[in-house]
């Protein structure tokens, strides 16, 4: 399973996110983390849509789009016209998981579902084959430059052990405080994808994102 690191460009700087996303991939990430907010899910209301489709063909990088939305099911084909490659859904924002997660691979995307803190790993574990990725929030979502809550280790150590137990290829993705401090407590758990982003933004993000790529090498 290789390990993979994805920026998370709500930390970026948006009068440079051409120039930042560049360096980013420069430096080696793969993945392009994009947190779409409605201000209904969760409390604050981020991007959507069209900074995606300024984004598409621009870059190289995976586009890991994370829809933290009510009823995103009525967007799927607007984000798979945008370029969604990952597209990341909230278990706790579903009515049925399983037919929803099926839609993203119609599509064509890469189906990946998301739990909450508050959220229970066992209560992922129907879905595991459904998806390609399962992202464990270790923070509240909805606002970055938060610390990593601690209780979700043993969430991370649980889906990884039962996509294990099961003889999936599934990538474990966490995301929220992940920084030099973090880093290594989420891969000894299991997790192999690192959503970065004040860590890597609040700085320069060339050497930031270099240094962390060759951590989790």
């Amino acid at each position: 399973m290789n390990n993979i690191l994805a920026p998370s460009i709500l930390s970026a700087d948006f009068l440079k996110l051409g120039e930042q996303i560049k360096m980013v991939s420069d430096a080696g990430a793969k993945y392009l983390h994009i947190d779409v907010m409605d201000g209904m899910f969760v409390p604050n209301i981020s991007f959507g849509i069209p900074v995606i489709n300024c984004i598409k063909g621009n870059t190289d990088m995976v586009l890991d789009v994370h829809l933290m939305i009510v009823e995103p099911e009525r967007y799927y084909e607007k984000f798979k016209a945008v370029g969604a490659e990952i597209l990341t859904v909230h278990l706790e924002a579903l009515k049925d998981p399983s037919n929803s997660l099926k839609k993203i691979r119609e599509l064509g995307m890469k189906p990946s579902v998301s739990i909450k803190p508050a959220t229970k790993a066992e209560d992922v574990f129907p879905y595991l084959e459904l998806v390609d990725q399962v992202l464990v929030m270790t923070v509240e979502p909805g606002a970055g430059a938060q610390a990593y809550i601690e209780s979700c280790t043993d969430k991370i150590k649980a889906v990884r052990e039962e996509i294990t137990r099961r003889g999936l290829n599934v990538d474990v993705q966490v995301d929220g405080g992940i920084n030099e401090k973090t880093i290594k407590t989420v891969m000894d758990a299991g997790a192999n994808v690192f959503v970065m982003g004040s860590s890597v933004f609040n700085g320069n993000p060339y050497e930031q994102t270099k240094k962390y790529v060759d951590i989790i090498k």
